[in-house]
């Protein structure tokens, strides 16, 4: 078992406040992935909890125990950085074993335990090689192997796959989700690309600024997204945003009107809400639809074409629009097209970017729930 909680983590650097006062916990056996822009706080935070980077004020638990003051060798965790950092000399088995081998593990113990997790890797075929014999999602294995043998209470990974190619990233995501599974660890995973965390997260952490701006499942920050930040961080491509007006609002929700004229009942709260008051729309790409009768228009600049699916990105006036599509449109660019959306689909902002509660709940929200219920009972 291994939970951990942050109370009020305060990171600083003289006097830059890189992290500013994060609460946060994290169940046994989840994997949590922290996500954000470059300079978000997001690998500063595992590495305090890591014990690397000290605590300016607050309070770091592992198992209800505090570990301010406790150095990263006894705080019972393993962590793999974006660089592999083999040893070059040695084989893939003395690598993954060399902390055991310091810590006066007895032979026979170490490669046991080597073994064992080369065999949870699949890297049994590959101990008596030398790294430079690797590909890199091999020597990447092999560093996740080095993390296993120590048995730690939880995992820590920085983002580990930046180094490797497209095709390797997906395989590794792939295999971390496999052995997340296969070891029932709690792990907690930093990333920039919002497709890792959505993919492999039992749970997201949105950073920005050294604040936490949302904190859910996967489908949870993707179709209830608290701010328009985390509306536009999740989900790729990105979602696209218009200004509108409220021309009315009551109990089934906000009526708003679009750029050109069309409106649009939203689902929403919209208690506060008045005609004339201006409003952010947002709306998936994937969730808007070429419709020849569609009360939007615009002319498209640029295709791309992805085999399954294309992206049109179109020009609405002067708001750009993006549009994932059928692979098969016959469409080409300068087209003039025509589209909309349902309106259950879209999400409405203030102006202060915060989201207007949705009066509906995605059928996903059950699905969570029964999942969190198992997860406690199984407890």
């Amino acid at each position: 078992m291994a939970t951990l909680q942050l109370k009020q983590v305060v990171k600083e650097f003289g006097d830059t406040r890189v992290i500013q006062g994060v609460d946060l916990d994290i169940e046994d056996r989840e994997f949590v992935v922290f996500v954000g822009p470059s300079g978000c706080g997001k690998s500063t935070l595992l590495r305090m909890i890591a014990g690397l980077e000290s605590v300016s004020s607050g309070d770091i638990l592992i198992n209800d125990q505090r570990m301010n003051d406790v150095g990263p060798a006894e705080r019972g965790l393993a962590m793999v950085f974006q660089s592999y950092a083999l040893y070059p000399h040695m084989t893939v088995e003395d690598n993954m074993g060399f902390s055991l081998r310091l810590a006066g593990v007895p032979k026979a113990e170490r490669s046991a335990k080597v073994r064992e997790a080369a065999s949870i890797l699949q890297l049994e075929p590959l101990l008596d090689r030398k790294p430079k014999a690797l590909s890199g999602g091999q020597r990447q294995r092999v560093a996740i192997g080095r993390a296993i043998v120590r048995n730690p209470s939880i995992f820590l990974f920085d983002e580990p796959l930046s180094n490797l190619d497209a095709s390797l990233r997906v395989q590794m995501r792939i295999e971390l989700a496999r052995l997340h599974d296969e070891l029932d660890a709690t792990m907690i995973y930093v990333t920039h690309d919002q497709i890792e965390a959505m993919t492999m997260a039992d749970k997201i952490v949105v950073l920005q600024g050294g604040v936490i701006e949302q904190v859910g499942s996967p489908m949870t920050l993707y179709h209830h997204p608290r701010n328009r930040f985390v509306a536009g961080f999740i989900g790729s491509p990105k979602m696209n945003f218009l200004d509108v007006e409220v021309a009315e609002a009551g109990a089934r929700g906000v009526s708003v009107t679009l750029p050109g004229g069309a409106t649009y009942e939203v689902p929403v709260e919209g208690s506060g809400q008045t005609r004339g008051t201006s409003l952010e729309l947002g709306i998936r790409p994937e969730h808007l639809e070429l419709d020849e009768q569609g009360p939007m228009e615009g002319e498209i600049q640029v295709l791309e074409r992805l085999g399954g699916q294309t992206s049109l990105y179109v020009r609405m006036g002067e708001v750009p629009m993006t549009l994932m599509v059928d692979g098969d449109v016959t469409h080409r660019v300068h087209d003039r097209v025509r589209f909309g959306f349902a309106p259950e689909r879209a999400h409405l902002f203030d102006r202060q970017g915060v989201a207007l509660a949705s009066l509906r709940e995605h059928p996903l929200a059950s699905l969570n729930r029964r999942d969190n219920k198992a997860r406690a009972d199984d407890e």
